[in-house]
Formats: structure tokens, C-alpha cells, sequence
């Protein structure tokens, strides 16, 4: 049976289960999408507004599945378009397959019309990228890309293939059995010996702590991290991305570590004598000043990539390899241990962060709304299966230090690279394709405004995803910083925002406007309890400041409040 290069891209997502492509047409990828229309009941395609709205979408998708995420775009702006996205999504280890169209092979190198050369621009934000320009080779490239974008540590991959290899006709039969290279194999087998060193490492310390990142979601361990910390009754503080591998109450769960982090959290990171990282790179938002962390410290850390060992932080034992397996085997070999007095301590801490968020953020009568009142009332009227997705800013850190996780996988965002614009899109592609989770979407007024067209895929699919905007009328954090380290001189930072709500109208969705906060929890429960797509715009506070907060390449015991 003879088959145009268009139809083998087309049925080799299908024959790899692949059920939604986010995209944009365009004049290179006309073959492909005229197949989609021919298969239009096995594989359906999300058309967003923007090419970077497609793969923030297929980022959310991927971020709320575990599965990979799929973004097609044409040639020329249609690629370079995705760029900001793949390199979101290979520093948030997010598995994606990006297909971009490109001019015939002939005309390579000629600068034809929306001819670039996307393979050069992307090498350095993908995981893997390849140019296809014959179709026999399309089948096996793209289950290639599909295992590479989800194996080990997960990443973007893009495949750019010529207009010609789509339009030619293959006239023998393609083979759909494809073998991996065994680079990319799983690697079952796990170290005991150094396992077992590590263990005994552990029980001599006195005052340990468990730092836990998004590579224990990546490899779907929350269950197994939660049975270690609850064997071993380690203290346990999360990266960002790590937030919601353990419920928020949870005993053993002292909060986020960084720099908007909880004050407990930070301080631990001075006064442990053993820090045990899990599935994370050491950021420097992280971890503050590497120099400020006592050189009798032991750390430990285990990871699924070699290049993240040493890179930022010398490790005293390191191991990498499968998180799962590894966790499964320290939590069946390791017995209770108690760390009554260490505990007690860290309690002391929790304690006077509580202090401070009862006097600052939450009795304010006499004031406007502010972000952890508006998280608040949220985390009273939310589903308990929901998900949030923020962008990125001061409410970003409002909700990771405020908002009540009760489910695994239940945090979508933007944390290494920091893409504002990125919540819509991503809610909206999560919500595809967790359809029978709440998905929640907070985002700031600046953000907002970077990718509020895709109002009209929310629109036009019937999306209903909840929109919390959070306005304050500036930039937040930049502003922040210019209050904190530029003796308040406000440069290009105040913003003047149209009608949210009108907007919102505009696109058949129901909006509500909030400014009065006695209204505050009326208006965010009538929100989430409702069926569709909802957005409420909530005017908050202007000087308000998300704190604590630990100046850059500070030490962790330099935390102002």
C-alpha cells in the first residue's frame, strides 16, 4: 500500500496512542493538516491562537498526563514561535514532540520564503532534534523522538520535515517495528551496595533533611518518597516544581525552600547536618550561596541525570539512576528511626513564620485584597482533585507558599526559565487532557496580557478552566525588587491594564470583577462551583510584597520578612 509522507506522520502519532496535537496551519505543513482533517476521529487537533500558545498547551498537556506533549506549526515564524517553549520545557524536564514544517529540500539554504534554519536555532533547547527530507525515514524518526522525549530525563524534541517529504509518495510498505538505541533504554538495575552505604550514611546523622524535586513526580515516586519519609521521619522541604509530592499538611512537610520559600525550610538548610537530595538540580533560587552551607554538611543526592551531579553543588555520595526503584529500595531496607529533638526544633521555626503570617498577610481589615487572602478563600471552595497552573510573578509564590495541595501532580508551572504567558495556555492543555480534574489558572495582569488570545481556543473547544487574575496594576515582582534594591524608583514597571472582564465577555466567557473584600469569598466560590469556563478578575493590593524573601546569591540565613 502506497502512502504520501503526510499520511505516515499522521498514523505513526496515531499508532503511538497519541490522542490531541496543539497547532497553528501554515503554507509548510498544508499536507499534514489536510490527513488531520482525513483522520480527524483518531487523532484530534486543538487550534490555538499562537504558535507559543501551542506548546505552552502541549507543556500543560504533558505536565497533567505524564504523557508526552504534541505541537505542530508551520515553517519560518511558525517555529521560531515555539522556541520560548522548548526551552521551558527542556529546563522543566517536560516530555514534548514538536513537528514543524519546512520548504522543499531543493530549496534549502536558498532563503525562501519562511525558510530558517530551525535545526541550528533549536540544538540548544531540545533534548533532540532532527530534519527529515525523505518520507521512508518519517516513521522511524518519530517513534525515535517519542521515546527520547520521555525516557531518562524527560525533554522537548523537534522534528522539522520538508514540504516534499510530506507530498512524496513511499511506494513500498514502511516498517513499524523500530529499534532503539540502547543509549536510550531504561536502566533497570539499581546499586544496592551504594544504596546501602547510603543508608548507613543517613542513620548516623542527627539532623537530617529531605529535599524533594519535580524528578520524583517525573518518575511517578510520590508514593514511595511518602512511605521513606514516614519509615525514616526525615523533615521533608520541596523545590518548587516539587510542590504537591506530599500533601500540604502532611506532618513531615515543612514547606517550599528558595527564595520566596517558607522560613523554616531555608533555615534547616544552615542548621542540618545531612541534606538528602531528591530528584532536583540545586538551583541557586534554591539553595541561596552554595559557600554559606557547612562544609561538615553531608550531601547526598540521587538523580536520574549524571550531567546534575556536581554541577552546582559537590555531593559526598551521588547516585543516579531510577528515582522510583531507588526509593522503592531504601524505603523497604531502612527502619523507623526518630528525630524527637531535631523535630522539636524545626517546630520552633514552623512557629514563627506562623507568627508572621498571622500579623502580615491575613489581618489586614483596613486594607485592600491581598494575594494569600485570595489563595485562601480558594483553597476553601476547590475540588480535591484539582489542578493549579500559575504563571509566573509575586502570585506565583503567593500560591506555591499559600495554596493547599491534596492530590499528586496537582502543580503546573513555569519554574526554570520563568515564562510569563505561560499559564493559559498550559491550563487549558491540561484540563484537555486531565478532562475530569478542576483546573484552576492563576495568573498576574502582566502575564495575562502576553497570551490572552487563546480566550478564543478556551472559547472555541469549550474549555472550562477557572481564570484567577491577580491585578495590581504593575509588573509585581519587578517592582518588588525595584522597592527592595533600588530605593523604590519604579522604572516602566506600572502598567495600565484594559477591561479584564469586558475581554472576557467578548469570548462568551463569564467573568466577574472584584474589588471590595467583603465580596472576596462570595465571588471565588461562585467560581469554581460553577460548570463552565470561568474568569474572575480580583484587584489587589499595590504595595504588597511577597515575602520571605532572600536577596539574590544571599545565603539562606539572610531571609527578610
Amino acid at each position: 500500500m502506497t502512502s504520501p509522507g503526510a499520511e505516515i506522520i499522521v498514523k505513526s502519532l496515531i499508532y503511538n496512542k497519541v490522542k490531541f496535537i496543539f497547532g497553528y496551519p501554515g503554507g509548510a505543513v498544508m499536507p499534514i493538516y489536510d490527513l488531520l482533517f482525513t483522520y480527524k476521529k483518531q487523532i484530534k487537533h486543538i487550534l490555538t491562537r499562537h504558535e507559543q500558545g501551542s506548546i505552552h498547551a502541549a507543556q500543560g498537556y504533558a505536565r497533567g498526563t505524564g504523557k508526552p506533549g504534541i505541537c505542530l506549526s508551520t515553517s519560518g515564524p511558525g517555529s521560531t514561535n515555539i522556541i520560548t517553549g522548548l526551552a521551558d520545557a527542556l529546563i522543566d524536564s517536560t516530555p514534548l514532540l514538536c513537528i514543524t514544517g519546512q520548504v522543499s529540500s531543493n530549496l534549502l539554504g536558498s532563503d525562501a520564503f519562511q525558510e530558517v534554519d530551525i535545526i541550528d536555532i533549536s540544538r540548544p533547547v531540545t533534548k533532540w532534534n532532527i530534519q527529515i527530507t525523505k518520507p521512508d525515514k518519517i516513521f522511524e524518526v518519530i517513534a525515535k523522538g517519542l521515546h527520547i522525549a520521555t525516557s531518562g530525563r524527560p525533554g522537548p524534541v523537534l522534528i522539522d520535515i520538508t514540504k516534499d517529504a510530506q507530498q512524496k509518495i513511499i511506494s513500498k510498505p514502511y516498517k513499524k517495528e523500530v529499534r532503539i538505541s540502547k543509549t536510550y533504554k531504561k536502566k533497570n538495575k539499581i546499586n544496592k551496595k551504594e544504596l546501602q552505604k547510603l543508608i548507613r550514611t543517613i542513620k548516623k546523622a542527627h539532623k537530617p533533611i529531605l529535599i524533594i524535586g519535580q524528578g520524583v513526580k517525573l518518575a511517578n515516586a510520590e508514593n514511595q518518597l511518602k512511605k521513606f519519609a514516614e519509615n525514616t521521619r526525615i523533615p521533608v522541604s520541596s523545590t518548587l516544581l516539587g510542590l504537591g509530592i506530599l500533601k500540604t499538611k502532611h506532618n513531615l512537610n515543612y514547606g517550599m525552600l528558595g527564595m520566596h520559600g517558607n522560613y523554616q525550610s531555608n533555615i534547616l538548610i544552615l542548621k542540618s547536618d545531612l541534606i538528602l537530595a531528591i530528584g532536583l538540580r540545586f538551583d541557586e533560587r534554591v539553595i541561596g550561596n552554595i559557600k554559606k552551607i557547612s562544609q561538615k554538611t553531608i550531601i547526598i543526592h540521587l538523580d536520574i541525570e549524571n550531567y546534575e551531579i556536581n554541577k552546582r553543588i559537590k555531593s559526598t555520595i551521588h547516585l543516579v539512576g531510577n528515582l522510583k526503584d531507588n526509593l522503592t529500595y531504601l524505603s523497604n531496607n531502612f527502619k523507623n528511626k526518630k528525630y524527637v529533638n531535631w523535630l522539636k526544633k524545626i517546630n520552633i521555626l514552623k512557629n514563627i513564620e506562623k507568627k508572621y503570617i498571622k500579623e502580615k498577610e491575613f489581618i489586614k481589615p483596613k486594607i485592600g485584597i491581598t494575594m494569600p487572602e485570595v489563595i485562601n478563600y480558594v483553597n476553601l471552595y476547590k475540588n480535591k482533585n484539582c489542578i493549579l497552573v500559575t504563571d509566573v510573578g509575586q502570585h506565583q509564590m503567593s500560591a506555591a507558599r499559600y495554596f493547599n495541595f491534596t492530590t499528586i501532580k496537582s502543580q503546573i508551572t513555569s519554574g526554570g526559565l520563568g515564562t510569563m504567558g505561560f499559564a493559559l495556555p498550559a491550563a487549558l492543555g491540561a484540563k484537555i487532557g486531565a478532562k475530569r480534574r478542576q483546573v484552576i489558572c492563576f495568573v498576574g495582569d502582566g502575564g495575562f496580557q502576553m497570551t490572552l488570545q487563546e480566550l478564543g481556543t478556551i472559547m472555541q473547544y469549550e474549555i472550562p478552566i477557572k481564570i484567577i487574575i491577580i491585578n495590581n496594576n504593575f509588573l509585581g515582582m519587578v517592582k518588588q525588587w525595584q522597592d527592595f534594591f533600588f530605593n523604590r524608583r519604579f522604572s516602566n514597571t506600572k502598567i495600565y491594564n484594559p477591561n479584564f472582564t469586558e475581554i472576557s465577555k467578548a469570548y462568551n466567557i463569564k467573568s466577574k470583577k472584584v474589588f471590595i473584600k467583603e465580596k472576596l469569598k462570595k465571588n471565588i466560590k461562585k467560581m469554581l462551583k460553577s460548570k463552565d469556563a470561568f474568569l474572575i478578575e480580583i484587584l489587589v493590593e499595590k504595595e504588597y510584597n511577597t515575602l520571605p524573601m532572600i536577596p539574590t546569591n544571599k545565603s539562606v540565613a539572610k531571609i527578610c520578612f
